[in-house]
């Protein structure tokens, strides 16, 4: 597991009505502070990634459909420094991820369907400052390969 990186296995309370799914409360002993929560979709097959914040942390979930959730410990400090980390969050395995500054997060839309993935982040987004670090999603600084692995 990459230094300061903490998962939640999300509780599902299903009844005849439909189902309630917790994501994140803020006696969860890792939450920091609330900032703002935002929704964003990947397509099938589609890349969003790299990127990093210098402040801020992510609390991450897939509510619908599937992704593969990868992390990459670029944090010189860090006694994880260059390592690399899978998740595949959704519809068949409900967590929460919470990723903390300094560590480069990306995405992929997997399965047949577009997936919906809610973000809770510690800081409100600035329009003219944002905390949006990017590199290529191909990035040779990582060296991770986004293909699908058949085997």
């Amino acid at each position: 597991m990459i230094q300061d990186v903490n998962t939640k296995n999300l509780r599902v309370i299903p009844d005849e009505r439909g189902y309630l799914m917790e994501i994140l409360r803020n006696d969860d002993p890792f939450f920091d502070k609330f900032g703002q929560v935002y929704m964003t979709t990947a397509y099938p097959g589609v890349v969003k990634g790299w990127h990093f914040h210098k402040t801020q942390t992510d609390y991450f979930t897939c509510v619908l459909g599937m992704i593969k959730l990868v992390l990459h410990d670029a944090r010189d400090e860090s006694s994880t420094n260059g390592e690399t980390q899978e998740f595949f969050i959704g519809e068949c395995n409900p967590m929460l991820v919470s990723i903390p500054p300094g560590v480069l997060h990306g995405f992929k839309g997997i399965g047949d369907k577009t997936a919906i993935i809610i973000n809770t982040i510690t800081e409100t987004y600035k329009y003219d400052q944002p905390d949006e670090h990017r590199i290529p999603w191909n990035s040779p600084e990582v060296g991770y390969d986004w293909d699908l692995k058949n085997g």
